[in-house]
């Protein structure tokens, strides 16, 4: 992984406590005027936004899934249903990413639901992209490892750690993907990090 394992997951000891809190009013959406030309029909915002939003889709789909080709699926699946919300979006309620972000959640909590018992998880989809190859073989079994112990959380857990530590999503803003008080993710992160800092006790210091 490009980051150590616990400034990643935030697993160090004395980690862990909660982002502090956005202000209550929403700061500009840093999407709004790419929504606005694209319900508009412009071709060229389509492509920008595409362009800002469809690695990050597809990362936390990836993460959240452990199948990379269902995670491409999510994110076309996502990008499909902006360029249909684009014209009746009304600004000013929610940040545009906040809801992209709730829309890949739902799909993936649908192909999960619909898998069967004991389909497994595509680890490369897991593990980020990695260090460069000089780095040999001990970051990547790290990777494998942090890659493991992810899929083996609960799912609304895994959800908020991919929110909240590879998504960047402060506290609030991912409890408003995930539909929960800020209480409760919180208790997700939390819970989280602890099975995590279970599974990886030699490698936090």
């Amino acid at each position: 992984m490009l980051r150590p394992v616990t400034d990643a997951l935030g697993l160090a000891a004395g980690a862990g406590a909660a982002r502090p809190a956005s202000p209550a009013a929403r700061p500009d959406d840093p999407d709004a005027d790419l929504v606005r030309r694209i319900g508009k029909g412009d071709l060229l915002a389509i492509r920008a936004l595409t362009a800002r939003k469809l690695p990050r889709l597809t990362a936390l789909a990836a993460r959240v899934l452990g199948d990379a080709a269902e995670a491409e699926d999510v994110a076309q699946e996502s990008l499909i249903r902006a360029w249909r919300q684009a014209p009746v979006w009304r600004f000013g309620e929610a940040r545009f990413d906040t809801w992209l972000h709730r829309v890949a959640i739902n799909l993936c909590r649908d192909r999960l639901r619909r898998r069967r018992p004991g389909d497994a998880a595509d680890l490369d989809a897991l593990v980020d992209p990695g260090p460069a190859p000089d780095r040999g073989l001990e970051a990547r079994d790290i990777g494998d490892r942090v890659a493991v112990a992810m899929a083996a959380l609960p799912p609304r857990q895994r959800e908020a750690v991919v929110l909240c530590h590879y998504q960047d999503l402060g506290n609030i803003e991912a409890a408003r993907v995930l539909g929960v008080s800020v209480e409760a993710l919180e208790s997700l992160l939390s819970r989280g990090r602890r099975a995590l800092r279970a599974a990886l006790s030699d490698l936090v210091p």
